[in-house]
């Protein structure tokens, strides 16, 4: 009985990971969004285009950049909600995607007729008269991401449901952005009743986490990278690059960052040493520790992977090439990276980016960025030890990283085989054999008996007579 207990409790607690995952990599696809907002934002600022020095053409250009940014940075919880649902729903097609927009547009509307004590009161017209009043509320990423999962599910439930002939134009995929109408009416007003205890806590928690200051985002640092080898990563990173803190009407670190928020970036900077500089240092220990035989090839790998890393940020490949072969590695880079987190923040630098900590957004976000050099020296350092913490680990512990895999059994007994000449000959010399052998067999074959060419028609079928079955077995291969 225990044993079944503990079977079904891992089953349940399998599955809720299976689904933590696939949520995680429906964040992908909004998230696929952001490089391009932050592009537009950055270029529309006064201090880029936007600049009083330059043309007004170029001003004008300024404002259609920032006015599609912040199109994308606003409406940033309909991007996760449609995402998600066509992301997290299996066969997935269209009518998921309209099924999202008519389901969250529903709860928006809905969830804006409630009031949200907790922010700042604002000015409102009403009768005619100007006063204040409490903003109405809004959910903001965590309203799209839950809109995004019900209507996933409700399309993999009901894409196919078969209605009375009477209704059948409104059976299938038609029925689910109905469904998904109702759904977003219901989900709202209850997250609009359960929001003063729901919202208090989003809040103080946002606030809290915000001002946590250098410890917290080094945690934060060290349990994004530890959540990488399961994917839930995103699920981690939704909250405070979107979510947490407020700024001028945004919301997230990234948002309130790139809106010119001075307490922003607390998420983000520490980052760029390790992606710019750290990682590619360790694609440099793995290729000095590769065997000299694989080392051209691994070093192709490593370069391409450093310069991947270094550009645009993305060091996945990089992090997976050692993070199950040497889970210790990566335990001490998860480390490392918390260390980072909180090292650049004690130090006052902040930086951000709309896609990951690579070059491209360090550049385009040097005008906003403090103390951007000092943070490319901290870098450096950080390259340095992760060049002589890898090289040493690997060495020392035999780890396989690329380039270090164990020869393969076929190469070795190639080489024990031989090779060269003596192969060829050895081989020229079994040919002659064979033939020398077929020569000396046709005089016997041409002076057998009558009686033996005139035997059964079994036996010239066969080669051989029912008592020499195991014998013509033995000669049956030697002959091929």
């Amino acid at each position: 009985m225990t044993t079944a207990t503990e079977a079904q409790n891992k089953g349940r607690g399998s599955g809720a990971m299976a689904v933590a995952q696939r949520i995680g990599r429906s964040l992908m696809l909004p998230i696929a969004t952001l490089p391009a907002a932050a592009l537009m934002v950055r270029l529309g600022q006064p201090d880029m285009l936007g600049r009083p020095g330059f043309s007004a053409s170029v001003n004008r250009i300024a404002e259609f950049l920032a006015a599609g940014g912040g199109a994308l940075i606003d409406n940033m919880p309909l991007l996760f909600a449609v995402g998600i649902a066509v992301g997290f729903a299996r066969k997935s097609d269209g009518s998921t995607a309209l099924a999202a927009v008519v389901g969250y547009l529903v709860f928006k509307n809905v969830l804006e007729t409630f009031k949200d004590g907790n922010l700042p009161k604002v000015e409102e017209v009403v009768a005619g008269k100007v006063g204040t009043a409490a903003p109405p509320v809004d959910a903001g990423v965590l309203g799209g991401v839950v809109i995004g999962v019900v209507v996933a599910l409700l399309y993999q439930r009901y894409y196919r449901k078969k209605l009375p002939d009477w209704l059948g134009f409104f059976g299938g995929r038609r029925l689910v952005p109905i469904l998904s109408a109702f759904a977003g009416l219901f989900i709202g007003v209850i997250f609009g009743y359960i929001w003063p205890v729901l919202g208090t806590g989003l809040h103080d928690f946002g606030a809290w986490l915000v001002g946590s200051g250098a410890a917290r985002a080094g945690v934060y640092g060290v349990a994004n990278r530890a959540l990488i080898p399961i994917g839930m990563h995103h699920l981690l990173n939704s909250f405070p690059w979107f979510q947490a803190g407020s700024y001028k009407g945004q919301h997230g670190d990234i948002a309130r960052f790139l809106a010119g928020d001075p307490s922003a970036g607390q998420f983000m900077t520490g980052f760029f040493p390790i992606m710019m500089f750290a990682l590619p240092a360790a694609c440099l220990a793995m290729y000095h520790c590769a065997r000299p035989e694989r080392r051209k090839l691994v070093g192709g790998l490593m370069i391409s992977l450093a310069l991947t890393a270094f550009v645009t940020g993305v060091t996945e490949p990089i992090e997976f090439s050692f993070m199950f072969i040497a889970p210790v590695l990566y335990a001490i880079h998860a480390v490392l990276t918390g260390i980072s987190m909180a090292l650049v923040w004690m130090l006052g630098m902040k930086d951000g980016f709309g896609f990951s900590a690579g070059a491209i957004d360090f550049v385009l976000n040097l005008g906003i960025a403090t103390n951007p050099w000092g943070l490319m020296v901290v870098g450096l350092g950080f390259a340095v030890i992760y060049y002589a913490v890898f090289r040493f680990a690997i060495i020392k512990f035999d780890l396989p990283t690329p380039g270090r895999e164990a020869p393969e059994p076929d190469a070795e007994e190639k080489t024990n085989r031989g090779t060269g000449s003596d192969a060829v000959t050895a081989g020229v010399a079994a040919s002659v054999a064979d033939k020398t052998l077929d020569k000396e067999e046709e005089p016997v074959k041409s002076g057998l008996s009558r009686s033996e060419k005139n035997q059964s028609p079994r036996q010239d079928r066969d080669g051989r007579d029912d008592g020499d079955e195991d014998e013509g077995k033995d000669e049956t291969p030697a002959r091929i």
